[in-house]
């Protein structure tokens, strides 16, 4: 990705001496599904267009975060509250504008609304991020994506050029997606796409100019490297929920527990235990009850609770251990 592949849709050019490029991961669930907030970007191989807010970083922005804010504003009308740096793309073949001997380094930020709204330009629109990396969905069970993907993985393996090698793949297997006995971490989301790419199953292994596969079990390609940082803000949510209460940052002021529930596993990509999953709520004091209860259309009334501020100040790690229903395989 170059910063000049990074202009926003229908902005004018900005000349900026800086090889910084800002990109932002947004998320928001709505319905018990997680969503990213997508942008249209022109000029992508066939199917790559979907791709994550992102601008340069030009000498007006006083500070990283401010930039990134304004470019997102600009982009889809969407203004941010929660924003926490992600991670720092560099790799060595990022060049800006082609030109060469110029690095370029993409920061990335993730950032938590707590409601979906309109994505602003026509080119903007919220995507749940499933649609991207399928296999990591396991909230009805084994995905049916790693059916397809899991024998190509092993192929990759055992077409190694020696014993060492094969030997590395296979326990990169088992580390990544539990193959030949190893277990499935929900938190290696980077982990796995990264050795997608390495073994040659997603178009973004061939560069930018890899086109979108139809019916592909790896999910849909994101133009640049834009899906390896929406798996990196995955992992990185997936490991935050269980020692920080970030989720609440994407709850309405009141809400049920079940909505909680609905969630965090989607956030996980999990099925979660419905009365250890309220117990580990009621232990952890993480809510309180309110005054008001839900109409009752669709079921029973529900208790609202609301999310109890003062556990930041009780104890460091206020985060929800998750225990799966049952463990993927």
């Amino acid at each position: 990705m170059t910063t000049a592949d990074m202009r926003p849709t229908g902005v004018r050019p900005v000349a900026s001496p800086s090889s910084v490029g800002l990109v932002a991961v947004i998320v928001a669930a709505t319905e018990g599904e997680p969503r990213a907030l997508t942008v249209q970007v022109p000029g992508q191989a066939e199917g790559r267009s979907d791709g994550l807010p992102a601008g340069p970083l030009v000498p007006e922005h006083a500070t990283l975060e401010r930039g990134l804010r304004a470019w997102v504003e600009r982009q889809t009308h969407q203004r941010l509250g929660y924003v926490e740096q992600l991670y720092t793309f560099g790799d060595r073949d990022r060049q800006v504008g082609g030109s060469e001997g110029v690095h370029s380094l993409s920061v990335a930020y993730l950032a938590l609304v707590r409601e979906v709204r309109p994505g602003g330009l026509a080119e903007a629109s919220w995507r749940n991020w499933y649609r991207y990396l399928p296999y990591e969905d396991f909230r009805n069970g084994r995905p049916q994506a790693l059916d397809a993907i899991e024998p190509k993985l092993l192929a990759w393996a055992a077409e190694a050029p020696d014993a060492k090698l094969r030997r590395l793949r296979e326990d990169r297997l088992g580390l990544t997606f539990g193959l030949g006995g190893g277990s499935w971490n929900e938190e290696r989301v980077l982990e796995r796409y990264e050795l997608l790419f390495e073994a040659g199953l997603i178009p973004e292994a061939g560069g930018n100019a890899g086109a979108a596969v139809p019916g592909d079990p790896t999910g849909m390609p994101m133009a640049f490297d834009h899906r390896r940082v929406l798996a990196t803000a995955i992992g990185r949510m997936r490991g935050k929920i269980k020692y920080r209460p970030v989720v609440f940052e994407l709850m309405p002021p009141t809400f049920t527990l079940f909505q909680l529930q609905r969630t965090v596993e989607a956030l996980a990509g999990t099925q979660l235990h419905k009365q250890n999953f309220r117990r580990l709520v009621a232990q952890q004091g993480l809510v309180e009850e309110t005054e008001g209860v839900t109409s009752g259309n669709a079921g029973r009334p529900a208790r609202l609770v609301r999310f109890r501020r003062e556990v930041l100040l009780e104890r460091p790690a206020p985060g929800l251990r998750l225990t799966p229903s049952r463990r993927p395989g």
